[in-house]
């Protein structure tokens, strides 16, 4: 099975270029050509939100060479941290330095001098670091058929046919951006490559040229769209929303699912984790409402259980615990250094997901936090996520807002919020959870920090508390 579906087009919106057919696969096996010529070993592919990138990515994929994804605007000592611990074969689309030691520049590329080098393993296609644009990421190694699987299943799902039209409006290298662009092409389905982002212009006017037909966003693009007061009824094309990335606001899944519906549309609410290729459950469009606050059903071929705290596992409803899930679209395991991109399928098709949550009695995964995403209020354990969740609903003016723990407090910075907010917001948290109000740090913030997914920059806020 391949990526490219019979049919499917990739449409360059900033030059105005259309690849499809016939043309279209014989770029990427050009491509791919090239590709298999350089040194052994794993290629570093820096991914822009443009055509090149993706037909590099194509051409990896389709020339059975394992392709790590990396941010292009990648801190320069983190890429060279990976490069030293990885020796890739080659960084394609090289950043405007000079070529680190054991490289050459060759046509915007740095290669690798030295010919010998770890073959990766066979079954591995893509691998997606595990953090932002810190830190020192370890790398997901993700097979051909988890990618092809989880595309496929959420091409079932969503319904995505031929006549579908998706504009990229995440990054690529991304694992959900990632995954919006392999479900649409395996089905033979269009995508538009337009780099500006859902709060650009650019991106609205490619929505109206080319006739997009759905936008894929994480919870901080609905909060930005309900503050620009979004109307599908501006884009006639545009019926389906689709959501992950993170838990977004019972109120305003309410509000879209409400807003796209009233047009003919549907929404889609999902979860997912890179580990998984990285899709994992959907909720059915038309039970969305019904069921608020879940986040679906397994997708086709996968299955949840849920471990209880005595290490037993259950379906039994509303038992919480970790999250397990098992599917075909589990990762191989992670690698740390070039050896280990030789080594085979560790897990088994099992993820024990380090999200905790509940069944209920059809199925349906609610999350209720993460196990890490835990703070102590005065010796008291708290879930950050449910903070940030209260000061939401708390109706003090806060929509933005992000919680890191601070020793024997919780420091939550509110995004655009005054003073007066932020001690309304800590009063109402104080009451909530029956803690002194000095246990809770709410800090006023002009813009909170966010990584290129559009998830919030926890690791940023942490080293300014």
């Amino acid at each position: 099975m391949t990526l490219l579906g019979a049919g499917a087009r990739l449409i360059d919106a900033a030059g105005g270029r259309t690849l499809a057919g016939t043309e279209l696969e014989e770029e990427v096996a050009r491509l791919a050509a090239g590709l298999q010529l350089l040194p052994p070993g794993v290629l570093f592919a820096r991914t822009s939100v443009d055509l090149d990138s993706v037909l590099r990515y194509l051409a990896a994929f389709e020339a059975g060479r394992a392709v790590a994804l990396i941010d292009p605007a990648l801190d320069a000592d983190v890429l060279a941290g990976l490069i030293e611990r990885f020796r890739p074969a080659a960084v394609l689309q090289a950043p405007d330095a000079p070529a680190p030691a054991g490289y050459d520049l060759t046509d915007g590329h740095w290669v690798r001098a030295a010919l010998d080098g770890v073959e990766p393993h066979p079954h591995l296609a893509v691998l997606l670091p595990t953090s932002g644009s810190t830190g020192n990421p370890k790398l997901v190694r993700l097979s051909r058929s988890a990618i092809l699987s989880n595309a496929d299943a959420i091409a079932e799902v969503l319904e995505i046919d031929a006549d579908e039209v998706a504009p990229t409006s995440l990054p690529l290298h991304y694992s959900y951006g990632l995954s919006v662009l392999n479900s649409h092409l395996v089905r033979g389905a269009t995508v538009v490559v337009e780099p500006s982002g859902v709060l650009g212009r650019g991106f609205w006017d490619a929505v109206d040229e080319y006739k997009c037909t759905s936008l894929a966003g994480v919870p901080y693009h609905y909060e930005m769209l309900r503050r620009l007061k979004f109307d599908p009824e501006k884009y006639p094309s545009l019926r389906t929303l689709t959501q992950a990335g993170g838990k977004l606001r019972s109120e305003l899944i309410t509000e879209f699912n409400d807003k796209i519906r009233a047009v003919g549309g549907r929404m889609y609410v999902m979860y997912g984790q890179t580990e998984a290729a990285p899709r994992i459950s959907t909720v059915p469009a038309d039970r969305l409402a019904e069921k608020l606050g879940s986040v679906g059903p397994a997708l086709p071929g996968g299955r949840f259980t849920i471990r209880r705290d005595d290490g037993e596992e259950t379906t039994h409803p509303k038992i919480v615990g970790e999250v397990l899930y098992r599917g075909p679209n589990v990762m191989m395991g992670y690698a740390e250094n070039e050896g280990e991109l030789a080594a085979g399928d560790e897990y088994g098709g099992e993820l024990a997901t380090g999200d905790l949550g509940y069944l209920d009695e059809d199925g349906y995964l609610f999350i209720t936090g993460r196990l890490k995403r835990i703070g102590k209020v005065f010796g008291n354990r708290v879930s950050l996520d449910d903070l940030e969740q209260a000061v939401r609903s708390a109706s003090v003016g806060i929509d933005v807002v992000a919680a890191v723990a601070a020793g024997d407090k919780v420091v939550l910075f509110a995004e655009g919020a005054d003073r007066e907010a932020c001690k309304a917001a800590s009063r109402a948290l104080s009451e909530r959870l029956h803690l002194h109000t000095s246990g809770f740090d709410v800090r006023p913030l002009d813009t909170v920090p966010l990584l290129a997914s559009g998830k919030i920059d926890y690791r940023t806020l942490e080293s300014q508390v």
